[in-house]
């Protein structure tokens, strides 16, 4: 492994607050969270997690500093092993070369007494417990990923014109079997996609979301453009010539039209406030085209056209 301030980006003159920063930058990039299925990247998080947990501990990185524990978080530097029962010289007892006993080239740092075997209990059974590279997710000297959400789960919701034009309330049934009443955004669009928080698959950290793309049905008599409704208004020809009252279909339904005498075919009408509903919920308006229908009976539209032609 390579030099732990190395790992981190930082000089080794590099004080806490630095150590930190630079951990913390490399820590968001490199999550696995944002990284998924990305084997280079994993390793390279475990690196980074390991440098800091040996860095941002005041006794292990002085231990680190000066050699006495390796990458991994491992005491290093015991040339000669230990003696059982020997001493040295410093007290009395001949062959061993340290003031201290127990190990040859021990740390300055370092005392011990007792068994032996209790030492390497007490520094590799640390060693393990921290997970060799320390951090919650690198237990056992490996990689552990988080929890992860459950997977978001896919619906189509189809909507009638008049519903999307007036943004009204729909009732969707999901896979779970829960049956949800979804608010429609007002100045809705055909494909726009909405999310139900936590209604997806379950999963160890929660579970997913439902994204509900809704689909607007095309209705014949109307045309949307912008926030306004278009509608063809098939009118009698006595009605265009004497006036009178014509029914016009809206989104809320049918309402009556006065048409004044004399209107002609293709004449627009505006239905103020029946149209698209608007984000700020307000509402455009209906466009009537006027369609005028001439009668089979040849001298009742000569008479009528007569009548237009006087008027």
């Amino acid at each position: 492994m390579a030099d732990l301030y190395a790992v981190l980006g930082v000089p080794r003159t590099a004080d806490a607050a630095a150590i930190k920063r630079a951990y913390r930058k490399l820590a968001k990039e490199l999550h696995p969270d944002k990284n998924k299925d990305d084997v280079k990247l994993a390793e390279r998080f475990k690196q980074v997690s390991g440098a800091y947990d040996i860095l941002s501990d005041e006794k292990k990185k002085g231990q680190y500093d000066r050699g006495e524990m390796d990458e991994q978080g491992n005491p290093k530097g015991f040339a000669g092993g230990f003696r059982s029962g020997g001493s040295r010289p410093g007290n009395g007892g001949p062959g061993d070369s340290g003031p201290r006993g127990g190990f040859r080239d021990a740390p300055p740092d370092f005392e011990f007494s007792g068994d032996p075997s209790d030492l390497f209990a007490e520094l590799f059974g640390r060693a393990g417990r921290s997970g060799g590279m320390g951090g919650g997710s690198m237990g056992g000297g490996g990689f552990r990923p988080p929890p992860a959400r459950g997977a978001d789960v896919q619906y189509r919701l189809a909507v009638s014109f008049a519903d999307a034009a007036l943004a009204r309330p729909q009732r969707i049934a999901l896979r779970t079997g829960k049956t949800l009443d979804l608010n429609i955004p007002k100045g809705v669009e055909d494909g726009q996609q909405l999310r139900l928080s936590g209604q997806g698959e379950a999963g160890p950290a929660g579970a997913g979301d439902a994204l509900i793309t809704i689909v607007i049905q095309p209705d014949s008599r109307f045309l949307r453009e912008g926030s306004d409704i278009r509608v063809e208004v098939a009118v009698p020809l006595a009605t265009a010539v004497l006036g009178g009252q014509q029914r016009v279909p809206t989104p809320e339904g049918d309402v009556m039209l006065s048409v004044s005498g004399g209107t002609s075919s293709g004449k627009v009408m505006r239905l103020k406030g029946k149209g698209w509903t608007r984000k700020d919920g307000s509402r455009g308006d209906l466009l009537a085209k006027v369609m005028v229908e001439v009668p089979d009976d040849p001298e009742l539209a000569a008479f009528l056209r007569g009548r237009v032609a006087a008027a």
